[in-house]
Order: structure tokens, then C-alpha cells, then sequence
């Protein structure tokens, strides 16, 4: 059990040396994705203000345009989560060209030396981030109702992030694990980002799709995006006492399903793999 954790603790440390040797690309980037958060916050205001009333007044399903930003900044913290960019497409390169034989001939479980590479990606990048993040929480603070009213809103939120962040993992992988399969699994990781896009709550708030909303409530997508936001938001369903708890319930259960479901893709995907040279 030391080794293990000996050994998981190697590869954080040694994927945030990586991370660290690009620092000032790895930095520009990060800021970068800030851009479009201005531009979307200046788009919701001018369809708030498209009937010439005033923007706060202004009510769709439920959300005023100061809801509306709040909740885009905290599905936006959600995504930054959740999102797993080159995940699956790396494994789908590596079963191609061969790479993935280094997990097969060391003692190094592939799925977890990812787990913990992607882990080291997320702290390099809030280590980075957490200055412009806050920055933009705090010119927009006026939008936010408030803190929760019960403190352990804000735990579960926490929670909901982290797990969250092991679905995002768990999909995309599972995704890339494909590739033992079909060796080209492109257009399906492009079908699923096109559906996570709009599934998630990022694009718009799930309410606002009316009964089909309800069905995508039966799918994993909503905890990458939208479950972090509502929680923060207090919103119908996802209160202490009002529904949070079964939520949390239900997204630890995907978790489990979704890990068994990985490990037995890449168990049977070993035993077809055929790979020769050195």
C-alpha cells in the first residue's frame, strides 16, 4: 500500500514539474479562456435588454440577468472542473501508435497514472487561475444573491466539484478506451463534447428545455455544469433537506458505474490489443 501511494505521489510530483517547465505558455493559455467569459456576461446583458426593459427586472424561467451571470460563473467553475481537454484523444493515440505498451510492460496502472497526471494538470491550473477567477467574482459580486443560508451548501458544493471532476475524467477515458475498438474515436469525442456542451448546463440552465430538461435529469452530463451552479443558487431540488442529498447520492453512483465500466473496457481491450516492434 506505501508503494502504491509511493508511487502515485511520483507521478503528481513529476507531472507538476511538467507543467511548471512551459510555465509562461501554460500561464497565457490558462488567461486566455477568460476571454470568452467577459463576452458571454456583455452577450446575456444585451438579450436581457432586447425588449428595451430593464435588465434586472428582467425574468426567463425563473432567472434575472444578475441570476443568469451568477449562474454562468459557477457553471463555469464547474467546467473548469470537469473538463478533460486531450484526455481522450491521447489514449486513442497512444492505443494507435503503440505507446499504451509502456503500461502493459511496467508495473503502472495506465488509468491511474492518468488520474493523477490530469490531478496535477488541475492544480497547476487553479494555481494559475485563482487569481483571475477571483478578479471576475469579484466585479461581478453584485450579480450573486449572497452566501448559502446553512454553511454546509457550500461543503457540498466542494463536493459536487470534486466529483464532478472524477466524471469528467471517467467519461473521457472511457471514451478513449474506445479506441481498442475503433482506432479513430475523433467524431465521437466530437458528438459527445457537442452534447456535453448543451446536456451540461453550460450553454443555457436545463430549466429552460421544459420537459426535456426532466429527461437529460436522467443522464451524467448535468454534474459536470449545471448540479455545481444550482447548489450555490439554491435552487428547487437541490437544497439541504429539499433534494441535495439524493442528488449527491445519484452522482457518486454514476462514479461507481462509470469506474467499473472503464476498468472493464480496458481489461478486455488489453486482451484483443496486438501491438509488434520495440
Amino acid at each position: 500500500m506505501l508503494a502504491y501511494a509511493r508511487v502515485n505521489w511520483i507521478i503528481l510530483k513529476t507531472s507538476i514539474e511538467e507543467r511548471f517547465v512551459y510555465r509562461a505558455d501554460f500561464a497565457f493559455a490558462t488567461l486566455m479562456r477568460f476571454l470568452p467569459i467577459v463576452t458571454q456576461i456583455f452577450l446575456w446583458r444585451a438579450i436581457y435588454e432586447y425588449d428595451g426593459s430593464d435588465d434586472s427586472q428582467l425574468e426567463m424561467k425563473s432567472y434575472t440577468y444578475p441570476t443568469m451571470v451568477a449562474y454562468y460563473l459557477l457553471a463555469m467553475v464547474g467546467r473548469a472542473f470537469s473538463s478533460m481537454p486531450g484526455l481522450a484523444s491521447g489514449i486513442a493515440r497512444d492505443v494507435r501508435d503503440g505507446t499504451i505498451k509502456k503500461y502493459l510492460t511496467q508495473p503502472i496502472d495506465m488509468l491511474g497514472y492518468l488520474f493523477w497526471h490530469r490531478v496535477a494538470h488541475k492544480l497547476v491550473y487553479y494555481a494559475v487561475a485563482i487569481g483571475p477567477f477571483a478578479l471576475v467574482f469579484f466585479l461581478c459580486r453584485d450579480y450573486f444573491p449572497g452566501w448559502p443560508r446553512n454553511p454546509w451548501t457550500i461543503v457540498a458544493f466542494a463536493a459536487s466539484l470534486v466529483m464532478g471532476f472524477l466524471m469528467g475524467f471517467l467519461i473521457e477515458a472511457l471514451i478513449g478506451l474506445i479506441s481498442f475498438w475503433f482506432l479513430e474515436v475523433s467524431s465521437l469525442l466530437f458528438i459527445y463534447m457537442m452534447l456535453n456542451y448543451f446536456l451540461s448546463g453550460h450553454m443555457i440552465p436545463l430549466e429552460w428545455l421544459g420537459g426535456f430538461g426532466a429527461w437529460i435529469g436522467y443522464l451524467p452530463f448535468k454534474y459536470l455544469a449545471y448540479v455545481p451552479a444550482a447548489i450555490m443558487l439554491e435552487k428547487d431540488g437541490y437544497t439541504l433537506g429539499g433534494g441535495l442529498e439524493q442528488q449527491l447520492v445519484i452522482q457518486l453512483a454514476w462514479i461507481v458505474a462509470l469506474l467499473v465500466a472503464n476498468r472493464v473496457a480496458f481489461a478486455r481491450g488489453v486482451r484483443r490489443y496486438g501491438a509488434f516492434g520495440g
